[in-house]
């Protein structure tokens, strides 16, 4: 069936009162439009369901969300207990609570119990929930940092993990069972409360993941200068309420939240798009940053799980760290603080994505911190962990380049809670000794070399961009040069069909001098291909005239496959 079919087939089965029936009507003559929506079905992967909210086979609305829910409660009923339960949260998005509420009566119906949040919780306060409750399974009803217009399904195991594998494969089987016009059994809101089915949770989970949060601490009072000024926005998400209280109750005296990005708002008016890798979302913090003359400025995504920093430099100025500095500077700070208290596990591991650059490798080398590789996702770091455990390592850290890291083993996702709480402290610890992020991130590279790093990514919608894609990365794979921006090309390494403890990914790295690659992946979430570049230098200079070298050819080759 053609997406022009599919369009027609929603049109004579939705209620002519349905709203998404009105939706359709709208834009009957718009072909682009019709095949964006109809093209294809939205895709339930290893992250759940993620699209645009609207009317279409490849978007989210009520009917894909329905259709997921029933898939999960089959495989839940088939391989778990049922009265184990399903944990659920949300973000501020329009249809989140909305779709929350829609897939636990579907649960319900099915005999399976569900724990729901009162109100919007960060991402990582799901995935410690789901291990505190030993839930079978947990949904989050979030679109992360993508733009106002998406909303997500973000689906987890019992481990607290995304789910993958197996798990992801036995689910996307069960959804494929029905069709999207198959009328599933809900179970009303009040019915579901009074037989037990349906459980709001309290607070006492709040204060066990914030105390948890609190554990991961490293520094007495005395090592701190809480006096120490630090700004925060949650871009209107989740993260605001825990990593404020955590501040307060640790006596952080200027801690500030920036006042038009405390809470929730569906529209993100303040910013083109909530994503605190983009630099525009700190325009507003570091407008207060400078008023409260502050170091150290903090922004999380709406889930809270994502934790962007800038911090204020020699001149009084706002530098951007990426994710593979400030995640350096984490490792570095807390394996520093427990080589010093004697707390340095015997065999460490620290997890990171095989694109995340090797600044963190160099400095768990130092500690004698071993180094374990993953596909991107925390799906897939913290996949890693019981397998780690397995064969006797202590997990100490997980990270990946796009702003994520899980410093603590209870939360098998980012977060961006603990990672905000452990980047004021450290600017407290380095304040203390008269120092700053800043002018500790410099002495890091002249310890280890200067690295560098940078990124592209071609934005391509819908079929036509999909097909790009495909061609793109099948030129990069099958193109046989030897020299890229005058490196030559020494090692290659394609994931298509696994590599080593690497399972199947659609990803290219490409090795030249040490220290020097880039690597190619198209995105799981996003219609994007995305290009990661880096190389070491002896100086700053050196490393980015490097990158900037690879990255000019690299992204000119890409630019000529039509």
């Amino acid at each position: 069936m053609d997406a022009f079919e599919k369009y027609d087939q929603w049109v004579r089965n939705l209620d002519k009162e349905d709203p998404l029936y009105e939706e359709l009507l709208s834009v009957k003559d718009d072909e682009k439009e019709i095949l964006d929506r109809f093209y294809t079905d939205i895709v339930f992967g290893t992250a759940g369901l993620r699209g645009v909210c609207a009317a279409g086979s490849n978007r989210m609305n009520r009917l894909t969300v329905s259709r997921a829910t029933r898939g999960l409660g089959d495989y839940i009923l088939k391989n778990d207990d049922r009265s184990r339960g399903v944990v659920f949260a949300y973000d501020c998005r329009y249809h989140s609570r909305e779709f929350s509420y829609l897939a636990a009566s579907v649960l319900n119906a099915m005999g399976i119990k569900v724990f729901i949040f009162p109100s919007l919780r960060p991402t990582p306060e799901l995935s410690f929930a789901i291990r505190e409750l030993n839930a079978v399974s947990g949904v989050n009803m979030t679109a992360s940092h993508n733009p106002k217009e998406y909303n997500g399904y973000k689906v987890y195991w019992e481990d607290g993990a995304q789910i993958s594998g197996s798990v992801s494969d036995g689910i996307l089987k069960e959804i494929e069972k029905y069709s999207l016009f198959d009328e599933f059994e809900t179970m009303d809101e009040d019915t579901a409360l009074e037989k037990g089915m349906l459980i709001i949770l309290s607070d006492e989970i709040d204060r066990k993941y914030l105390d948890y949060v609190r554990s991961l601490g490293q520094r007495d009072d005395e090592e701190l200068d809480k006096s120490v000024s630090v700004v925060y926005t949650p871009l209107n998400g989740a993260g605001s309420e825990p990593l404020s209280l955590i501040m307060k109750e640790r006596g952080f005296e200027n801690f500030r939240v920036v006042p038009e990005q405390k809470d929730p708002d569906p529209d993100f008016t303040t910013v083109p798009f909530p994503n605190p890798e983009d630099r525009r979302a700190f325009e507003l913090a570091e407008k207060l940053g400078h008023e409260s003359k502050a170091s150290l400025i903090i922004a999380t995504d709406p889930d809270g799980d994502r934790m962007a920093v800038e911090v204020m430099d020699e001149d009084g100025n706002y530098t951007a760290l990426n994710g593979n500095q400030s995640g350096a500077l984490i490792i570095e700070y807390m394996a520093e603080s427990a080589r010093q208290k004697g707390k340095l596990p015997e065999k460490g591991a620290m997890i990171k994505s095989i694109v995340t650059g090797d600044f963190g490798r160099e400095i768990c080398r130092e500690y004698g911190i071993e180094v374990f590789e993953a596909l991107t996702g925390f799906k897939n770091i913290c996949g890693r962990i019981p397998e780690l455990e397995e064969r006797g390592y202590s997990y100490f850290f997980g990270y990946e380049e796009s702003i994520g890291c899980a410093p603590g083993e209870k939360v098998r996702d980012k977060d961006g809670v603990a990672a905000g709480m452990l980047f004021s402290e450290m600017a407290a610890f380095y304040k203390n000794k008269g120092s700053s992020v800043y002018r500790h991130l410099q002495e890091l590279y002249e310890k280890y070399g200067y690295f560098s790093e940078d990124q592209v990514s071609f934005v391509l919608k819908g079929k036509e961009g999909q097909d790009r894609i495909k061609r793109i990365m099948d030129f990069f794979r099958n193109e046989d040069a030897d020299s890229f921006g005058g490196f030559e090309i020494r090692e290659r390494k394609d994931f298509i069909n696994g590599l080593g403890d690497i399972p199947p990914s659609d990803v290219l790295i490409f090795y030249s001098d040490p220290g020097t690659w880039f690597a190619m992946r198209p995105s799981g979430t996003e219609p994007k291909i995305k290009f990661y570049f880096y190389s070491q230098g002896s100086d700053k200079k050196e490393a980015e005239k490097k990158t900037a070298a690879l990255k000019a050819e690299v992204i000119l080759s890409a630019e000529g496959v039509e």
